[in-house]
């Protein structure tokens, strides 16, 4: 493939932004190479600015579900551009679509939007703390949870690579009252809410993990959670900026039938636009200005053109959709795990429905340190260039987790398998 024009534009790109991208991650830096500069997608597929065309297993990092340039999605766009694209007051979109999750998410009674799912966990965390005038906040190793301050302690796949286990720039005194734990590690979780229970104000979590690559809890840990957030009194909080709407119209909560005190949401429920949102109970929701005392705002939040983009693209969403999806992911996983394990390969994949990820061992991944044993970036380096040589893109970091949209079919995913079949053949 010809990626000329990629290579050109991006050391152009260098001389005006931060390492030529606007996200680490973009640089390519965990696989090599140039990036790509893309110009446009349809349906499954992106094309970069060379006229190459890959099959994207990426979608704007799960947010896609739909696809790029959904019909249902674009027709809510182009009408919400007749009225003009921000106003800075409450419109009816935003109504509609707060009533829309509040409908489907049974533990959510009142919504707060926001742009991003950084600023959806950061504020859910000021709330929790507000709310139980507490200021200890637990986490789990390799779950991300946006840059905010107090969240980036070991904080997965987005600061994996750093030479420290949170930014540069963040203050000890920011990270003395965030604790992060084992991921389904129930006995270490009882233990420090048996020393610390009286001063924990909540407890953020992936109910499944997507940033350390797709962990699934073991049997008892979310109940666990919510069990033991119950009798300190603290606040549980489902980060499900990446699970949200992915898998069923009632979370992955409705899965597991665990109810948090507080959801975030981001990423599908913006339709491919910058969103963030947090709900929960009315009576904690309702510490939040200006019904109460816990301050958050935002210019842009509850944009309309997002709002009925997210809109359109949830209303598009249903169950066998999400059973179709679900149902070809796992044919996909078994599939190529037979071929894997035929060839005598140190190596499977893994989803929860129609999130994957490659793990570069035979060994159950359970938590965060096993998801970096399972790592390899030299690798995935090699076989993120193999598939792109072939038409695929994959996330360009190896412990992000990959997705599949209504518009991928099995010939795709064949296709995929027989790729990864014969770039291991050489591993």
């Amino acid at each position: 493939m010809d990626h000329r024009k990629s290579i050109a534009e991006f050391k152009r790109a260098q001389n005006y932004l931060v390492g030529g991208v606007n996200s680490p991650v973009r640089a390519f830096k965990g696989v090599k190479g140039n990036p790509l500069v893309v110009d446009y997608g349809k349906g499954k597929k992106i094309f970069d600015i060379d006229g190459n065309g890959f099959t994207d297993y990426c979608l704007s990092w799960g947010a896609l579900i739909l696809g790029h340039a959904h019909p249902e999605v674009m027709k809510a766009i182009k009408k919400g551009l007749k009225h003009a694209v921000s106003f800075g007051t409450t419109t009816k979109p935003e109504i509609e679509i707060a009533e829309f999750i509040v409908k489907h998410v049974p533990s959510v009674e009142q919504v707060r939007f926001v742009n991003s799912g950084t600023e959806a966990t950061m504020s859910a965390i000021r709330l929790s703390r507000g709310v139980t005038k507490r200021n200890i906040v637990i986490k789990f190793d390799g779950c991300y949870h946006g840059h905010a301050d107090d969240l980036l302690a070991v904080a997965g796949s987005g600061v994996a690579n750093l030479p420290a286990s949170s930014s540069q720039g963040v203050p000890p005194e920011h990270l003395k009252n965030t604790l992060s734990l084992p991921f389904n590690d129930t006995k270490r979780c009882l233990e420090v809410f048996e020393r610390l229970g009286k001063n924990i104000a909540g407890v953020i979590v992936e109910p499944v993990a997507g940033n350390m690559g797709v962990v699934v809890p073991e049997k008892g840990f979310l109940k666990m959670l919510r069990d033991v957030t119950v009798k300190s009194l603290s606040i549980f909080i489902f980060d499900e900026v990446m699970t949200g709407f992915r898998t069923h119209l009632g979370c992955v909560q409705s899965e597991f039938d665990i109810w948090p005190d507080i959801t975030c949401f981001g990423k599908i429920i913006g339709g491919g636009f910058p969103v963030g949102a947090y709900g929960g109970r009315k009576d904690i929701m309702n510490h939040l200005a200006p019904n109460g005392g816990v301050y958050q705002a935002g210019t842009f939040s509850g944009n309309p053109i997002v709002m009925r983009a997210g809109l359109a693209t949830l209303k598009s969403l249903h169950k066998k959709l999400f059973d179709n999806l679900g149902e070809m992911t796992d044919d996909f996983v078994d599939q190529v795990n037979d071929a894997f394990r035929a060839k005598n390969l140190n190596i499977h994949a893994v989803n929860y429905k129609s999130m994957v990820s490659l793990r570069f061992r035979e060994k159950k991944v359970v938590n965060y340190l096993d998801a970096q044993n399972a790592g390899s970036t030299e690798v995935y380096s090699r076989l993120f260039h193999f598939l792109l040589a072939k038409g695929i893109y994959l996330p360009p970091a190896d412990l992000e987790s990959f997705f599949l949209s209504s518009r991928h079919t099995t010939k795709d995913l064949n296709y995929l398998g027989k790729c990864l079949t014969e770039f291991n053949d050489a591993y």
